[in-house]
């Protein structure tokens, strides 16, 4: 009986020491960041980001906890403020290896220009392709040649056609060292961006790549990592929920959830927290996987106004995670305990000096705030009003019509007290209208039937299938130019591609209930004017591959700019209320 009762002793000693043995590694992670070097303004009421900042809340983050790891979901670069994007965001790479990432998903926008840029993003070396605004490191203290990426991409889903390759390596391991013990654990983190990625990018810059289902991706890597002795699995994954929480540390609910809640669902359960992104959106949620166990999924908001902190405790003795501790944290600038990075501010400064001429030029003004949000937003009204204005004339195609994609009409549109230059309220800066419009994408006259017209249109909405065309994903509302105006009815079915109820131009009827309206018919042809995003199938617009002769115009940014001209004063400025621009030009009926 003693021994019995020692045995039990010894064996609840044994199992309780088992359970004392854990450890904590800290993550730290970020997304969507888009070469935000400086501060994009105020998030949640507080002067947020700046990449000064974003470092010294990752630095003491850090040092509350040696074992610690800095990951980020994607969209690091791509569609960047023009400090960054006019040296093709060498400025936002360079400053990210000396904020300490380590590891990062890609996202849609690293392929922005194309997967070969990408790969010098990681691998270094100077642009063959723009050399005069390469490898500028004498000038502002980084390494010449651009020294490329510390930190890993990875590109567990975005594989090469003709190898079966992975673009990047698909996962990556870290080992943390127990202090009590002496023991490491390993942790796992497979990247992955969205598989719609082909349809939000110019085509060409990912001809020859596919992009594999997330869910079976992560799945398949799940016993390769096992086997190398990785029982805790951290996805970095470039998706995410399509509404906002309450709060950045809350979670939305039924279908604001996905697309993301639907891929975890699949997951495997050996996965222990998704990192995502994409969105933009801040949230803290718990979405139940393929076994029916809650994970930590996360998301940090953009552009470096906010980081997520997660304490993952680890069991010493089997490496697996026992729980998940996540909190998203505002960089607030004005917090006196952070300490922003010298050098880091350094290296913004004197990048910021070269390209301040172009960056504070005034190009025009504004009366309030043309933000990027709504079905129709005045930013997007202002963008396809300037590209209506470039290609009208018989030379540049003899436009009549211009279609602008919501998703190139970026955050947070013209500010009326935006002041980036010492300028003065109401002005728009070269560098403030670049923000807006980074992508530095060509304007194109195409021929379309009304028809086509018709069918574009359509192919705004989810679940929209033209016949041998492929189904809108998401919802896309574009902005039209003034001269358009067209209504739309939520309670058609997307999927019968016949929510589009009446069109108009220049103010006379051109489709309705009885079909096309005389004069025209369904085979008129009309000018339209689109970017070469759009012009290749780009956000699932599919029907503007069929346009016929294109006609090439300008950049899209130098339309912008030469459209402000006729409100940079002595003109009066920008009014969205005149009533010579004809909004709204959308209407949404019941």
């Amino acid at each position: 009986m003693k021994k019995q009762l020692l045995a039990l002793l010894l064996s609840s000693a044994s199992a309780f020491s088992a359970q004392a043995a854990t450890m904590t590694v800290r993550l730290i992670a970020f997304n969507d960041f888009h070469g935000n070097l400086m501060s994009p303004g105020n998030f949640a009421g507080k002067p947020a980001g700046g990449a000064d900042y974003l470092a010294g809340y990752v630095a003491k983050l850090k040092k509350d906890n040696p074992n610690n790891v800095v990951v980020g979901a994607g969209d690091l670069i791509g569609a960047s403020p023009l400090g960054s994007a006019l040296l093709h965001d060498e400025a936002s790479i360079e400053v990210l290896n000396r904020i300490g990432l380590e590891f990062s998903a890609v996202g849609n926008h690293e392929f922005d220009e194309g997967f070969a840029e990408l790969l010098r993003m990681q691998n270094g070396g100077c642009s063959f392709a723009d050399p005069a605004n390469s490898c500028k490191g004498a000038q502002v203290g980084t390494p010449v040649p651009f020294e490329g990426a510390k930190f890993r991409y990875l590109a567990a889903n975005v594989v090469f056609n003709a190898t079966g390759k992975t673009l990047f390596a698909p996962f990556a391991i870290k080992s943390f060292k127990d202090a009590a013990s002496g023991k490491s654990v390993r942790v796992g983190f497979i990247g992955l961006t969205l598989k719609d990625t082909p349809s939000i990018v110019t085509p060409s810059g990912v001809a020859g790549l596919r992009f594999d289902e997330e869910s079976a991706t992560i799945n398949a890597l799940v016993p390769k990592l096992r086997a190398q002795g990785v029982e805790a699995i951290v996805v970095l994954l470039h998706q995410g929920t399509n509404a906002a929480a309450s709060d950045i540390n809350g979670c939305a609910s039924g279908a604001g959830t996905e697309p993301l809640r639907s891929i975890v669902a699949k997951l495997d359960d050996h996965v222990d927290m998704v990192v995502s992104g994409h969105s933009h959106l801040s949230y803290n949620c718990r979405f139940p996987n393929l076994a029916g166990r809650n994970i930590p999924v996360t998301q940090a908001s953009a552009f470096g106004r906010v980081l997520t902190q997660a304490d993952l405790t680890l069991d010493v003795a089997t490496g697996d995670v026992l729980g998940v501790y996540a909190s998203n944290i505002v960089v607030d600038r004005s917090d006196a305990s952070i300490q922003p990075i010298a050098q880091i501010a350094d290296i913004m400064a004197k990048y910021n000096a070269l390209v301040a001429p172009l960056a504070n030029v005034v190009i025009g003004s504004i009366t309030q705030d043309l933000p990027n949000s709504g079905d129709e937003m005045p930013a997007g009204d202002l963008i396809a009003d300037a590209q209506l204005d470039a290609t009208r004339a018989p030379a540049p195609g003899a436009a009549q019509i211009a279609l602008m994609n919501r998703g190139g009409v970026r955050s947070p549109g013209f500010v009326f007290n935006q002041s980036s230059g010492g300028e003065v309220a109401g002005d728009v800066t070269y560098g403030e209208a670049f923000t807006v419009q980074p992508f530095g994408n060509i304007l194109q006259t195409l021929t379309l039937t009304a028809q086509q017209l018709k069918d574009v249109l359509e192919q705004q909405f989810a679940g929209c299938q033209l016949p041998g065309e492929p189904m809108q994903t998401t919802d896309r509302i574009m902005q039209i130019s003034k001269g358009l105006r067209y209504s739309w009815s939520a309670s058609v079915p997307a999927s019968s591609c016949s929510r589009i109820t009446t069109i108009s131009f220049n103010g006379a009827p051109l489709y309705g209930a009885g079909g096309f309206v005389a004069p025209y018919t369904a085979a008129t042809p009309l000018q339209v004017t689109v970017n070469n995003f759009m012009a290749s199938g780009g956000d699932g617009f599919s029907v503007l591959t069929h346009g016929l002769n294109p006609i090439g115009g300008g950049q899209d940014l130098d339309a912008l700019v030469s459209y402000l001209a006729n409100f940079k004063a002595p003109h009066a400025p920008y009014s969205p209320s005149d009533p010579a621009l004809q909004t709204p030009r959308i209407t949404k009926l019941p």
